[in-house]
């Protein structure tokens, strides 16, 4: 597993998740220039109440801000399942 992906599931608690999937795909993205400068590719699904009544571009940043400053250098993409649980 990705050192990294422990410390995601860690600040992504703040949200509260019933559901938290993270998968790192930075082995496909070889020679990317992402991936060169040191930062992973991770694809996510969460689920929680917290996006209840919330559009998909505020889900996404609610997600962003609890992951703070890792979005800046370890983290080069993400892609993000943003669910609530009636959405599950």
């Amino acid at each position: 597993m990705n050192p990294l992906i422990p410390i995601m599931q860690e600040r992504l608690a703040v949200l509260e998740p019933l559901r938290l999937d993270i998968r790192d795909d930075s082995g496909q993205h070889a020679g990317h220039a992402g991936a060169r400068a040191g930062g992973g590719h991770f694809d996510m699904t969460i689920v929680s109440a917290q996006f209840a009544g919330k559009r998909l571009l505020e889900r996404h940043r609610m997600v962003y801000d609890a992951l703070g400053a890792l979005m800046k250098q370890e983290i080069h993409a993400l892609r993000i399942n943003a669910k609530t649980p009636d959405e599950n």
